[in-house]
């Protein structure tokens, strides 16, 4: 007796991309480790839950809860493929993800889990860090106030102070800009104290002294400063008129000013592929 066979189509797009590059990086067994489930979690386990809703995010641009089900429901074949042959929709249910957010809402275990992920990402791809750039951005929304939520009002750096914003700081390797640490906090707050969680976040993932901060007159505080180098490390950013007076400046320059001390010449390359070329005191 013969058997007509059953062919499934599915759009594969660049779904095997990302599983692969997120298996790679050990996200799954690092988001079971490092976010313990209750004893009642049944089905999928939570870190292939967070890697197919990751892909699923970074393939659509899509981060709505209740788009994700619709979409595993139509490339099931494709993705058990990558994670369990038990895999169903209803592993990607809006409900089960709203359960996966009570998990991942834990900020002690994202420090650890962030540690972790950022060791192995260097020893996996012999990253050797000598620079690490710290910065902070906003983002704004018209989701309004919560007073215990991320958003709140605050000095935007996107000129619109209308909106409610949520601040983040981020680590990364220069000139790489791969990140390292992110740290993401509520809007009211200010840049200045900041940097030495962000400093602290860095050290316990890499793991190496003698490492050059690069930031922006934000982490020229003293507090700042001395925390990096009581550490055995390094600081590059601009100080301040109130830190350094124009006396002082003068001072500074003035071996420049009489020819004893020459200008080191930077090419610097812009995405437009031009280069210019800047003069600089090193």
């Amino acid at each position: 007796m013969e058997f007509e066979p059953r062919i499934t189509n599915e759009r594969v797009d660049d779904i095997p991309l990302l599983l692969t590059q997120l298996e790679q990086m050990g996200v799954e067994q690092l988001i079971d480790k490092h976010f313990p489930c209750h004893g009642n979690w049944q089905g999928l386990n939570l870190g292939s839950v967070v890697v197919i809703w990751l892909t699923h995010i970074l393939s659509q641009a899509d981060h709505r809860l209740n788009h994700v089900q619709g979409w595993v429901s139509k490339r099931l074949e494709t993705l058990k493929s990558f994670t369990e042959e038990s895999l169903r929709s209803l592993d990607l249910a809006d409900d089960r993800l709203q359960a996966v957010l009570r998990y991942l809402s834990i900020d002690a275990n994202w420090f650890s889990f962030e540690s972790e992920l950022g060791s192995s990402l260097l020893r996996v791809y012999d990253i050797i860090p000598e620079q690490v750039r710290l910065d902070s951005t906003t983002a704004s929304s018209h989701c309004g106030v919560n007073p215990e939520g991320l958003f709140q009002w605050g000095h935007s750096k996107d000129n619109r102070p209308d909106l409610a914003q949520v601040k983040i700081m981020l680590s990364t390797l220069d000139p790489l800009g791969m990140p390292i640490a992110t740290e993401i906090l509520s809007g009211e707050k200010a840049d200045d104290p900041l940097y030495i969680p962000a400093i602290d976040k860095v050290r316990s993932t890499i793991k190496k002294s003698e490492l050059l901060y690069i930031g922006d007159c934000k982490m020229s505080s003293i507090k700042t400063r001395t925390h990096i180098v009581l550490g055995g490390d390094f600081y590059l950013c601009p100080l301040t008129a109130k830190q350094v007076s124009n006396e002082e400046l003068s001072k500074y320059l003035q071996p420049v000013w009489d020819g004893q001390q020459e200008l080191t010449i930077i090419d610097y390359e812009y995405a437009d592929a031009k280069t210019k070329k800047y003069s600089g005191w090193l």
